[in-house]
């Protein structure tokens, strides 16, 4: 049976690299990325030149600024970087396919069996090395026979092991003890006795089978993924290496610091277990159609939609899944790609539903020099459960239902159709709001997402057809309209006036629109055949007036 080999891959520039590899002009110049933690801002990610000009992770922003002036700067996008995590653990699955995140900027991987395939470890980490290279991205590895072994290698080889707290400074000392601190030799303190050589770091980042102890033994004890309190305590008693801890009793260590440093110590030299479990591979629908000869006809790529579309629904069905958005590639011979996105109203399985919706975007595809494959995957997609059959009294009943609402399979497939045409966004329909105010009685929401609304609240008197933003209107300043107005530069003569209705604004919200006080709204009948919908504001920080606001059918 092989050994367990772990290989761990540190991405120390992930949040800067990831903005540099879209805009190359950054990596030429000081560039970070921006956290906040609290009411501060702090650098989170920090490219080559940054480091070089002397700043490091975690630095307040105003004081890297004042380091650097000419600094770059991006706000961390914590969601972005996740996502981007992702692609490369999709990417590490070339090395192995047992592979973990480790957010933000690591991964975790079990190459148990695997090496041989690459030439050996050391072939596999110059080829990790250079794939990294050719992504853009800056990458630290440790490969050990455990996840802790590794984790310490991949971060801490060469590196000083002295911390700005080590417990040597008088300040530091206790009270009582800093009258003697001075007469104390520096060996005695946690130092190096006279003529004894200075700690040297391993410079390489993989163990040897078996000797994942010895390998990190040279390493700071920050190595074995300790808090920043327990790396204090240990500094202060003069225990800085990991070597020096591995020596002594678990049963002190455990009572001094606690049971956790124990067991990391006992996970980093592979007397407990630290099993790597990776994550569930998401589902995946597509189906692909290599051509033997390019194609460019509309027949032709009708045809094979045709069957790239029941073979993925096929498989949609199997799993009890519906399709919501679609993507369609067309691969020319000319090794150029165009693709298409197809959204749907409702998730579902059914081909006849959908090549109707394909066929309309055949046009939209530019053969080119020929299409020599296709691919149709599922972006997204849904749980969708079966219907169950029910008797004539209930179906009737669902029918009428469905009928009354306005939802059913037609007002489904003309949704779809327009989707098609003009994008699922362009669909809307209201739902009553929680308000009111006139303008705020209805809220636009996405066709796609919500269903007719069947709540609509019975109002007293009636609203116009169209409302907009109240416009001026020249008419004397008096809460009653006169015999004519003007609007629009336009002159109306007032046949009837209905009204008035008050509204009063909101006054638990501050709204600009409403700065104008109590509002009388009438209802007019104009001699130009005009059925508009006046107000007149009472006036508050702003002067009163008459407006118009909508028009009736």
């Amino acid at each position: 049976m092989p050994h367990r080999r772990i290989l761990s891959l540190w991405f120390p520039r992930l949040g800067a690299e990831r903005l540099i590899r879209a805009e190359p002009w950054l990596a030429d110049m000081p560039f970070v990325t921006v956290a906040e933690e609290g009411p501060a801002q702090v650098v989170s990610s920090l490219s080559q030149k940054a480091t070089e000009a002397g700043l490091y992770r975690g630095q307040p922003l105003r004081d890297a600024h004042a380091m650097c002036a000419d600094l770059v700067t991006r706000a961390a996008i914590a969601h972005r970087e996740a996502a981007f995590l992702g692609v490369l653990h999709r990417w590490a699955g070339r090395y192995s396919p047992w592979v973990r995140s480790e957010p933000p900027d690591a991964l975790v991987i079990d190459l148990t069996g695997c090496a041989h395939l690459f030439g050996g470890e050391e072939a596999l980490a110059a080829q990790v090395h250079q794939d990294c290279a050719n992504l853009g991205l800056s990458v630290r590895l440790g490969l050990a026979d455990t996840l802790g072994a590794a984790w310490a290698l991949a971060r801490y080889t060469a590196q000083d092991v002295g911390s700005h707290r080590s417990g040597d400074a008088i300040d530091q000392e206790a009270r009582a003890t800093r009258a003697r601190a001075g007469k104390r030799r520096h060996w005695e303190r946690g130092g190096l006795p006279p003529g004894a050589p200075a700690r040297a770091l391993p410079e390489g980042h993989i163990a040897e089978v078996g000797k994942s102890w010895s390998a990190i033994s040279p390493l700071p004890v920050a190595a074995l993924r300790l808090d920043a309190y327990t790396q204090e305590q240990l500094h202060r008693l003069g225990l800085r290496t990991v070597g020096d801890l591995i020596g002594m009793p678990r049963a002190g260590l455990a009572r001094r610091f606690g049971r956790g440093l124990v067991d990391q110590l006992d996970k980093a030299v592979g007397s407990a277990p630290e099993p790597v479990s990776p994550a569930t591979p998401p589902e995946r629908f597509s189906t692909r159609l290599s051509l033997p000869d390019p194609i460019g006809l509309a027949e032709d790529v009708e045809a094979a939609l045709e069957r790239l579309a029941r073979a993925l629904c096929d498989r949609l069905r199997a799993a009890g899944r519906g399709v919501r958005v679609l993507r369609l590639e067309a691969h020319r011979a000319d090794h150029t790609m165009q693709w298409l996105t197809l959204k749907l109203a409702v998730a579902g399985h059914d081909p006849e539903r959908i090549l109707p919706l394909l066929r309309m975007k055949i046009e939209e595809i530019d053969a080119g020099s020929g299409i020599d494959m296709l691919r149709l995957e599922a972006v997204q997609h849904e749980m969708i459960h079966e219907r169950t059959i029910a008797g004539h009294e209930v179906a009737a009943a669902r029918g009428r239902a469905r009928q009354e609402g306005g939802v059913g399979p037609a007002t489904e497939d003309l949704l779809n159709r327009l989707s098609a045409r003009i994008g699922m966004e362009a669909i809307t329909r209201r739902h009553p709001g929680d308000s009111h105010i006139p303008e705020k009685g209805a809220q636009v929401v996405a066709a796609a997402w919500s269903e007719p609304a069947q709540d609509w609240p019975a109002l007293p008197v009636r609203r116009p057809l169209q409302l907009w933003r109240p416009e001026p209107v020249m008419a004397p300043d008096r809460p009653r309209l006169g015999a004519e107005f003007r609007w629009r530069g336009r002159t109306f003569g007032v046949l009837a006036a209905t009204g008035p209705e008050r509204i009063l604004p909101e006054w638990w919200l501050e709204d600009p629109e409403w700065r104008s006080g109590p509002r009388d709204y009438w209802r007019v009948e104009t001699d130009k055949g005009e059925r508009l919908w006046l107000f007149y504001a009472h006036g508050g920080a702003q002067s009163s007036g008459w407006f118009c606001q909508g028009e009736f059918a």
